[in-house]
């Protein structure tokens, strides 16, 4: 399935819990807004989740019953929405709840089994498989050590954030 409720350039990273997908996240984007770059990022999570904590207002009205609780603030706005049904989330039907119209890029953490452009990061300490031989959308894998890979996946120094920041900002030009 194509994601038609994209309107940016989406980009996923993918790998197993505990790579550091976050932490690697979390220093890409500052390097990407310094070359002026609006970022927006979409983060899958397998657990429950709580934005709002016990006692307070939102908390309270939500497990009263309204969905969905709205929390907004001059700083920030949170919308919490509970699932009549669990379900898994469907990257293509959550990028509707993101005004996507003043991002220039749209970072996914998870979601690596849906089809979009990914980077897969890969610890060899974790001794986890690795994902790009089952999945034609990874673009290139970020690791901490050389790997033998096909000539039409890049190779990236998973501890070298600039280096990933500067292939991303190729990608965009190219894409």
């Amino acid at each position: 399935m194509a994601l038609d409720n994209a309107q940016v350039h989406i980009l996923g990273f993918a790998a197993a819990s505990g790579t550091g997908k976050t932490t690697l996240l979390e220093q890409l984007i500052p390097l990407l807004k310094a070359y002026g770059l609006r970022i927006g990022l979409i983060k899958h999570s397998h657990h429950s989740f709580q934005i709002d904590q016990p006692n307070k207002d939102s908390f309270r009205l939500r497990t009263a019953g309204a969905s969905p609780v709205l929390l907004v603030s001059p700083y920030r706005r949170a919308v919490i929405t509970e699932f009549s049904v669990p379900q898994e989330p469907d990257l293509n039907q959550e990028l509707k709840q993101i005004d996507q119209s003043e991002l220039d890029l749209l970072l996914v953490e998870g979601f690596k089994h849906e089809a979009f452009s990914k980077i897969e990061l890969h610890r060899a300490s974790l001794q986890h498989g690795l994902l790009y031989p089952n999945d034609s959308d990874i673009i290139a894998i970020a690791t901490d050590t050389p790997l033998i890979t096909p000539d039409y996946l890049t190779q990236l120094d998973l501890n070298q954030p600039k280096q990933i920041a500067n292939f991303i900002l190729a990608w965009l030009a190219n894409s």
